[in-house]
Parts: C-alpha cells; structure tokens; sequence
C-alpha cells in the first residue's frame, strides 16, 4: 500500500499547532505566576496588610543647642478601596469634618492615574491628611464601622520659632518625580522642600519600618504575621545642629521688617553662618497642614516674594562694598602701593567722563581712600592697571586678571552654601566686553563703572559677607554653610577647608586698617562702638528703577574676629542710612547680648523705619 504523505504532512502541521498552543499557555503561566506581580499583589492582599511605619524626623537645634523644629503627631484617613463595603457616609463625613461631596470628589481624585498615578484597588490609598486631635478621637471611635478604613500615624512638623523660614525650609507630599528618582518613596510620603529639609533630606528622614498583619477569610485584621516576625522597626532621622543663633536671628529679621533685603552674618574662623536673613520672611508655620496649599499658592502670588531668599538669592550691584576686593587687586598687581595718592576732583574726571564723588581731602593714598569712600581713587586705580599694556600687552588681558583675582575672592560663581537655589553673581570677562565694542576697541574708561561695584558687577549678599570674613581672616576664608553638626556624622569635607584667593595675606592688613578708619572717622561712624573695635564699608549702589540701594560690609572684633556681616536693603538710599546701623546692631547684639542704652535711639529707629514704600522713587 503507498503511504499517504498528505496525511503525514497533516500530522505535523496537527502536532506543530499542539506544541504553539502549549507553548502560549506556558508563557502566559510565566507571565502571570513569575513576571506580573499584579495577581501575587491581589492574593497577598487578601491574606495580609501591609503598613509602612514612618520614622521620627531629625530634630533640629540652633548652635547653642536651643529646639527649633521638632515633630508632632499627626494622622491620615487611609483605605483599601476594594475592601470598602457599604457604610454610612453622613456619620464618617461628620467625623472628619468634611461634606458628602468634597468625600465624593475625594475618591474620584484618588481613581484618576493622572492625579493619583499609583493607584490600585488592592493596595492603601489616602483619603485625608492631617486630621486634628478632636477628629481623630471622633474617627478612631467609629472606625469599627468603616471597613476598608484605618488611621495611619505620620509626623508634622512644629515651630519653636517664626523665624529662618527661608533657611529652614519644610516638608510637602512628595511628587511623581520624586518617587521616580528614588525608590524610598511612595505615594502619600512627604520629602524636604527648599531649605535644610531638603538639602540634608537624607539624613533627616530616617528609614521606613513595616508591620505585616493577617486576614481572615473576611479580610479583617486577625493581628501581626507570625508575631511580628516580618515587621521592620523605623530608624530615626539624624538630629541637626543649626550653625545659626536663632534668638540673633530673630533680632535681625526684626531690624529687617518693612524692608526688602537680606542680613548675612558669618563666624569668620569657621565659615559657619550666624544669621541670614531674607526680608520680607514669612512664619515657618504657614506650610504646615492642611491649608499649606492655599498658603504657599498666596505666598507665590504675592509681589513681594517672602519665599524668595534674597540672601542667596538676590543678585545685586555691590557699589562701594566692592572697593576693598579693588584695593587688594591693585596692591597684589603692583599698581600701586599704600602710599600711591589720586586726586579727587569731587570725582574722576578723565577726558569727558566725570564720575561723581563726595567732598573729601585730595588728592589721597589708599587707607584715607577707603575711610572716605573715595570713588574716584578706585576709578583712577582701575584705570592704571587695564590701560597698561607695557605690563598686560592689552586691556583684555589686564582685564582677565582683574577678574580672576575676583573669582578667587569668591565672586561670579556659587559659593557653594548648603542651601538649594544660590545664585552665582556675575563677573563680566574680556569677551564680554568685546562683543559690546569690538576687540581692541574698549579700555578702562569703556567699562569704569565696575571699578566701584556698578555697571555689569552683581553680587549676593552672601558673596559680599563672605569677603568681609576673607579680610576678617587675613586671606582665606571656610565655605560658609549653616549646618554646624550632623548627629554621628562628620561634616561634608568642603565645609572645612580653606580657600585661599590669589592675593597675598599681608595686603588684607592693610585693608582691614582703612575699613576700621571708615568706622573711626569715615563713612560707617555710626557703627562705632566704645569697646568693641568694628571695621567695615559702606555701599551706596545705583538702582535704575528706582531709589538707591543702602549696603554695609563689615567685621568685628578687628584684631580677634568673631562675626562678619554683610547688609543689602532695597531702596533705602545711602550706605550709612540703614546698612551701616542695622550691621552695627546685629554686630554688637551678638557680641554683648545686648544693646546698651545710649544706642537704644538707633535700634528704635531700625526697628520703626519702612523702606518699601520707597520702591519705585528715585532719589533727587
């Protein structure tokens, strides 16, 4: 009989067909048992429940060891969507004082991926945060009667103080992107934002504990998964230790009220920063709770920025608080000497171009030049050194110098501070100025303006206090940082080096002498006191949009230096009008503790004085 091959090729098509089928199911067995965690995830709900157990957050201190935040007990409206059953929704809306619809709303929202991309059926969903005390004593005694509801215990945040909003930050839910980028966390946790809290976020927040409990066949709680044996304890967050004086910066925001500006002030030895103020401020307290939202939504909208930290944040023209970074490069470059004198002809005068000065002694050498704030003396310096081409070869070169030296001195990039958001400032460079006028083409009288703190030169506050604690420490200073100590943990390393800028130590004596002649019979005398000998420099900065800018820079004790200073406040006119009492007071409060009797006219004067509403109004 001949073999029927249609029949054979029939039979392996058949048995092809057999092994594709099998091969589907046992790929989609993998699929489900091994890849997808979806039906392990439904299963293992159905016999346990697990709940995160969140840590304690670091406590953080001032440098004296004073509390400044600590936790409070607060609570959430948790559920398993799929193990809600019917339930009297009047009584649980009483409970927690909220209406029918805004719950209605609620579970819509919590469905919606797009809001709520976490969201399953079978695993812990938020319903409501931030329950008062008397709300969850009402929920916790009915909850018997909300199956698929439980309360979960979480930490707030409390304020000892309404102060360093600005430095201390807060805490919020965490976004979408936050749980992308870090696995820690989940949906419904919260994370540090700005400030502290967000730069040691993680040293602050601790580890996450878990407990496991068990189900019976009707999904209730039977109590923990083999006693416990699964459950995880939480681990504390690290205590902070603040380097700021927090009563020293209560008194200087307080100086700073009405007024628009910042308060910097370093320990020159350490780097480590004593206040820094941004004004206007706000009261920490506002983003805590339930109506953080709608505060920090008012706080956006409002046109005087609280929560911009002017401090860092702010780039402003320096104006004469500059002068000495400029005495220091002319005498490092040999351009001059401090004996070098220049005249003043109520200004610089030079072809027909005039800058404007006060009426002093002429012509004059260095120091006197400091004391009186000459600005023609720096503008005839300035002009000395990028217009000699027998040493630079051409003024762009003379004016890389120039700048590098300020770069070194801390200026036009970031410092580095241990708080998110600094801005760099800005230092001009050769190109700069030879895309305005053409290679070649510019000199120092092009670009005077920068030689006394004005034109393109701008500055953070932070930048310039940190050059009074270089000139307070003779020549170097420590990145300043405003974190003293981290429980059981050393201190990053860039928060302990030296930076050394390219000037010579012994030129910053000399400095240091004219800035305490400013204080003893120039500019800043009302920054004079009896005991304490006080070095510093005033800063009248031009403001084209409106009334002139008031800056002092300074430092104390001269000859053992403890506290550094630098303050800006806007619109407020000259230097020694509102930067030089206000750095004078903060100064003094800090190294006495108090001020004396007879300056209690000038602390009255600070504390009463409003200077927004010079915004706009030019000075005549």
């Amino acid at each position: 009989m001949r073999k029927d091959y249609n029949l054979e090729k029939r039979r392996y098509i058949i048995s092809g067909f057999i092994v594709v089928i099998a091969l589907i199911y046992i790929a989609r067995l993998v699929s489900l048992q091994v890849l997808d965690s979806k039906y392990k995830e439904y299963a293992d709900s159905n016999a346990f429940l697990r709940k995160a157990v969140y840590p304690s957050r670091g406590i953080i201190y001032d440098r004296d060891g004073r509390l400044v935040v600590y936790n409070q007990p607060a609570y959430d409206v948790m559920m398993i969507p799929r193990d809600v059953k019917e339930f009297d929704t009047l009584d649980f809306c009483r409970a927690i004082n909220i209406t029918p619809e805004d719950l209605r709303k609620r579970f819509i929202d919590m469905k919606d991926k797009r809001r709520n991309p976490g969201y399953s059926s079978y695993s812990p969903q938020r319903l409501l945060t931030h329950l008062s005390a008397e709300e969850y004593g009402r929920l916790q005694e009915k909850l018997y009667r909300f199956p698929g509801f439980y309360i979960q215990k979480r930490i707030l945040r409390e304020y000892n103080y309404r102060t360093a909003a600005n430095v201390l930050g807060n805490i919020r839910e965490v976004a979408q992107k936050d749980i992308d980028k870090d696995p820690y966390y989940m949906p419904g946790d919260y994370i540090g934002d700005i400030g502290i809290e967000h730069t040691y976020e993680e040293y602050l927040r601790g580890s996450k504990g878990a407990e496991v409990l068990m189900r019976d066949a009707l999904g209730r709680i039977q109590g923990r998964y083999e006693d416990g044996a699964l459950d995880r304890d939480a681990v504390a967050g690290k205590n902070i230790k603040l380097s700021l004086n927090i009563e020293l910066q209560q008194y200087a925001e307080s100086l700073m009220v009405n007024k628009k500006g910042a308060v910097v002030a370093i320990e020159p030895s350490t780097g480590e920063i004593l206040c820094l103020v941004s004004a206007p401020s706000y009261d920490p307290r506002l983003l805590v709770g339930r109506e953080r939202g709608k505060n920090y939504n008012e706080m956006m909208r409002d046109l005087d920025k609280p929560l911009f930290n002017r401090a860092i944040q702010a780039v402003y023209p320096p104006g004469s608080t500059f002068k000495p970074t400029q005495g220091l490069i002319l005498l490092e470059e040999n351009i001059i000497t401090t004996g070098t004198m220049f005249p003043c002809a109520h200004g610089f005068i030079s072809g027909g171009l005039r800058v404007g000065c006060h009426g002093h002694g002429s012509p004059l050498p260095l120091k006197p030049a400091l004391q009186t704030s000459c600005n023609a003396y720096f503008c005839w310096g300035f002009k000395a050194m990028i217009d000699k081409r027998s040493k630079y070869g051409s003024s762009a070169n003379a004016f890389e110098i120039w700048k590098n030296h300020l770069v070194s001195m801390g200026y036009g990039y970031k410092l580095g501070i241990d708080l998110p958001g600094e801005y760099r400032g800005y230092i001009p460079n050769s190109k700069t100025y030879n895309g305005y006028y053409g290679e070649g083409h510019w000199s120092a009288n092009t670009i005077i303006s920068v030689s006394i703190g004005q034109g393109e030169i701008l500055a953070t506050p932070l930048q310039i206090a940190n050059l009074a604690a270089t000139i307070a420490n003779r020549g170097h200073f420590i990145t300043p940082h405003v974190v003293k100590e981290i429980q059981d943990t050393v201190m990053p390393a860039q928060y302990l080096e030296k930076h050394t800028p390219t000037i010579a130590a012994h030129w910053y004596n000399d400095i240091a002498e004219g800035m305490r002649m400013a204080v003893t019979g120039g500019t800043c005398r009302i920054a004079n006191l009896s005991d304490i000998e006080v070095c510093g420099k005033t800063g009248t900065a031009q403001n084209p949009h409106g009334r002139d800018h008031s800056a002092f820079m300074g430092f104390a004790p001269y000859h053992d230096p403890k506290i550094a200073i630098a303050v800006y406040v806007e619109n407020a006119g000259f230097g020694a009008t509102f930067g030089v009492p206000i750095g004078s007071l903060v100064m003094e409060r800090y190294l006495r503790g108090y001020i004396p009797p007879e300056r209690k006219y000038l602390e009255e004067r600070m504390l009463q004085s409003n200077t927004i509403q010079f915004a706009g109004t030019k000075k005549h």
